[in-house]
């Protein structure tokens, strides 16, 4: 495994955060770009890799078919060819639409797309995450996935893979933790929106409190620059186990970095207190009638005069 150990019970692992210029509709050219991006990575010491969201295909599709044109296998000789450029020992993370050929009742082959992610080394494809929880127009180009994020065993470790939408939900990222992931992967395409002058965007500051409150390690690779109208936020960047901030990117699109990991499983918070072994799951479902303080529900205290129609949640608005 690469990676040296530090302290007792930690290690080190070299992370890069890689957001190559992506053309939309352009295969051949943006596989090109990231073949020369992991190769470049590679040799920055980097020993896991992650790309964006749909890298190969670019995103502002105009209709399915566009999408579909873009759209690769999981068989497709091209992932050969970018596993050549990594090194042993290396794992790479990247973003893609992909094809699958499903026969129909009258013979014919027809096509599902996913939003997915490949997970491959140089010597194996290690698997593909299909992202569950589509974002606007993807739901009329894209079919969802099955599962909520998915934890793959490699040589560096247990990585969970969620891809930019599946992470607004807490309970992806928490729920990978608990299935043993060491550290979390994200690929995005995170829009540009308004927030105020010197904060950070709002999807960062959600995936730094989602990586301190499980105390997993975060690595976002963000698209930059623009699509058919639609401004990237340029939000790549890595996030160590306490929820801070340790890389963002550069005006070359890679970011290397060190990350320090504990223990595989080591939620604990010395002297007294461990993240997981304190958790009370039995206390964390709220049942009928619990959005008012009863004998049933003594724990969950709402003041009546500003309980709405929304209950103890206040009203409909705002958020994604």
């Amino acid at each position: 495994m690469r990676g040296a150990g530090t302290e007792r019970g930690t290690r080190t692992l070299r992370v890069a955060t890689v957001s190559p210029e992506i053309v939309l509709g352009d295969v051949a050219g943006n596989i090109e770009r990231i073949r020369i991006a992991l190769r470049t990575a590679a040799a920055k010491g980097a020993s896991l890799i992650v790309l964006p969201e749909l890298a190969t295909s670019g995103y502002v599709f105009t209709d399915r078919d566009e999408a579909v044109r873009a759209g690769l296998t999981r068989s497709d000789r091209v992932w050969a060819g970018l596993a050549a450029e990594i090194p042993e020992g290396v794992v790479a993370v990247v973003g893609y639409a992909e094809l699958v050929p499903t026969p129909t009742a009258a013979g014919r082959d027809d096509v599902a797309l996913y939003n997915s992610a490949a997970v491959f080394s140089a010597r194996e494809r290690i698997g593909d995450y299909r992202k569950a929880h589509l974002w606007g127009r993807e739901s009329a180009l894209f079919s969802a996935g099955e599962t909520a994020g998915a934890v793959f065993q490699t040589e560096l470790g247990r990585v969970g893979i969620a891809i930019c939408y599946d992470s607004e939900f807490p309970e992806v990222p928490r729920g990978l933790a608990l299935a043993g992931a060491d550290l979390l992967v994200l690929p995005v395409n995170w829009p540009l929106v308004h927030r105020p002058e010197s904060e950070h965007p709002p999807e960062l500051i959600q995936a730094m409190a989602a990586a301190r409150s499980s105390r997993i390690a975060t690595i976002i690779a963000d698209r930059h620059g623009e699509e058919r109208g639609v401004s990237w936020t340029g939000g790549s960047a890595v996030i160590d186990e306490d929820g801070w901030i340790v890389a963002t990117s550069d005006d070359s699109g890679i970011s290397v970095v060190t990350l320090v990991l504990r223990a595989s499983g080591d939620k604990s918070f010395p002297p007294h207190n461990d993240l997981f072994a304190d958790r009370r799951p039995d206390l964390y479902h709220c049942g009928p009638g619990c959005a008012l303080h009863s004998a049933a529900a003594p724990g969950m205290i709402i003041d009546s005069g500003q309980q709405g129609a929304f209950g103890e949640f206040g009203d409909a608005s705002g958020g994604r």
